[in-house]
């Protein structure tokens, strides 16, 4: 014997709703899953030097913009993340790519140096915190929802995990430098969220 339910349609405000059955209202949507793509994933070169441990957990988030053209489809950002990977060790002369963890217009969140190893974004804050940029420029366009999403399960997850201190500051590069970076629409946007800081130390 096959039984289909249906859900009956209920007419509210000039507007069709779903009636949900009781025995099933108590489900909600599961959040988005926090997807990283490894360095393998997107066939990174292998460091250039031997990359200094961070004395882990940082209390400190500091996020930047790359200023190239954004990505909105993984094919599209593999591409760009490996291109600044080699602009870093080749023009800037880094050991790797600079930034521990990079986040995409597709959702995904793309394995720099990770959460172990200290990057190379930010001179003199380098050691003492994480380093997380957002592929594209943003002084002219403002991040996607998604994209924030994605840096909020990220920074969820460093603090789960022990990376981050559970009360982690989150700064712009700015704050640190003479930059425009992080790009004023995404800078707007950091200053909404709950571990925002202005002060430094």
């Amino acid at each position: 014997m096959v039984c289909v339910l249906t859900l009956a349609k209920l007419e509210c405000h000039g507007q069709n709703q779903e009636v949900v059955p009781e025995d099933t209202a108590t489900f909600a949507p599961k959040a988005k899953a926090l997807r990283i793509v490894t360095r393998n994933e997107w066939l990174a070169q292998p460091p250039r030097e031997r990359l200094d441990d961070l004395k882990l957990p940082v209390n400190k988030v500091i996020i930047s913009h790359t200023t190239t053209e954004e990505c909105k489809t993984q094919s599209a950002c593999l591409y760009r993340v490996r291109s600044i990977q080699g602009q870093h060790i080749g023009a800037e002369n880094y050991g790797d790519i600079g930034y521990n963890f990079l986040i995409g217009g597709d959702g995904n969140v793309y394995e720099g140096r990770g959460w172990l190893k200290v990057g190379a974004f930010v001179r003199g804050q380098n050691t003492k915190s994480i380093g997380i940029t957002f592929i594209g420029d943003y002084r002219h366009e403002a991040p996607s929802q998604a994209q924030m999403e994605t840096m909020d399960a990220l920074l969820k997850s460093g603090t789960k995990s022990g990376h981050l201190t559970q009360d982690y500051r989150l700064y712009g590069s700015c704050q640190f430098m003479q930059t425009e970076s992080p790009g004023r629409l995404l800078y707007a946007e950091l200053k909404k969220h709950s571990h925002w800081s202005d002060e430094l130390d």
